[in-house]
């Protein structure tokens, strides 16, 4: 990795479709009487969205490489394991981060209520680094629009450790 001074951005994006078992966690959060989004693990599509800019910022590949289908391990964790090892893993590439920010694409489950939690609860398991996270439906359109599930997007701003 080079020794270039200047800060690095990573961008990171997650989709899941509803109907997966059991409880919905989205941002880090359990969401009951919500439908469960599917995936190999919680489904998460913030904290998935999340670490992939994390990688990507610090150079160090994506959530597949590190947190593939392929790892038994990983079957059915939450949010905060993946977004401490993404943690780990930008540290040990001598990063730290300055922020992230995250929207989420979905009509449900209502973000805003629960918003200043999910902040906490996501910024926590960077190690203190802030997290802003905003929602958004899309009027009707794709398959959020459509109530089918989740799309997340977030940018991570990264700055080498001094």
């Amino acid at each position: 990795l080079s020794m270039d001074p200047l800060p690095r951005v990573g961008v990171g994006t997650d989709a899941h479709r509803f109907g997966g078992d059991g409880t919905l966690w989205l941002a880090g959060l359990s969401w009951p009487g919500e439908p469960a989004l599917a995936g190999h693990s919680d489904g998460d599509a913030v904290a998935h969205a999340i670490v992939d800019a994390v990688l990507s910022a610090s150079g160090l590949g994506d959530i597949g490489t590190h947190f593939g289908a392929a790892r038994p391990e990983f079957a059915g964790a939450h949010a905060d394991l993946f977004l401490a090892r993404a943690l780990e893993l930008a540290t040990g590439a001598g990063f730290v981060i300055g922020n992230v920010a995250v929207q989420v694409q979905a009509d449900r489950p209502k973000l805003a209520p629960r918003r200043a939690e999910a902040e906490a609860v996501l910024s926590a398991a960077l190690g203190g680094a802030p997290v802003a996270v905003a929602a958004t439906t899309t009027d009707g359109l794709g398959f959020t629009g459509r109530g089918e599930g989740v799309q997340a997007f977030a940018v991570a701003l990264l700055v080498r450790r001094r």
